[in-house]
């Protein structure tokens, strides 16, 4: 089952994406987008730098666990993942993100 992009929209009106993998699992988060369009924008950006590997900044939580996020060429972030138990678990988690974001369709979840 291949990944996707699905753009939902929050209570407070504005829009964001989640890349899930093809077991449905959340690997990647979007900032929020004031439309849906930009939203849409974001996915194709993540779709366009995933396979950049230097596109990944890595990090660590103030809690001391490793999450990444993922830069456009601009240097802005574009998306941010989950925090993860150790740093081998986190390239795993790039590693879905260059695998899925490529080819994943983009589903408007939003119902409007």
């Amino acid at each position: 089952m291949a990944g996707k992009f699905e753009i939902k929209k929050s209570a407070s009106g504005s829009f964001r994406f989640n890349l899930k993998s093809g077991n449905q699992e959340t690997i990647l988060s979007s900032e929020t987008y004031q439309t849906k369009e930009e939203a849409r924008n974001g996915a194709e950006s993540v779709k366009r730098n995933a396979a950049d590997d230097s596109r990944y900044e890595r990090k660590t939580s103030t809690g001391g666990q490793s999450y990444f996020v993922l830069k456009a060429a601009n240097q802005e972030v574009i998306g941010t993942s989950e925090t993860y138990s150790s740093q081998s678990a986190m390239e795993n988690g790039i590693q879905a993100v260059k695998t899925n974001a490529p080819s994943a369709g983009i589903v408007d979840a939003t119902g409007v």
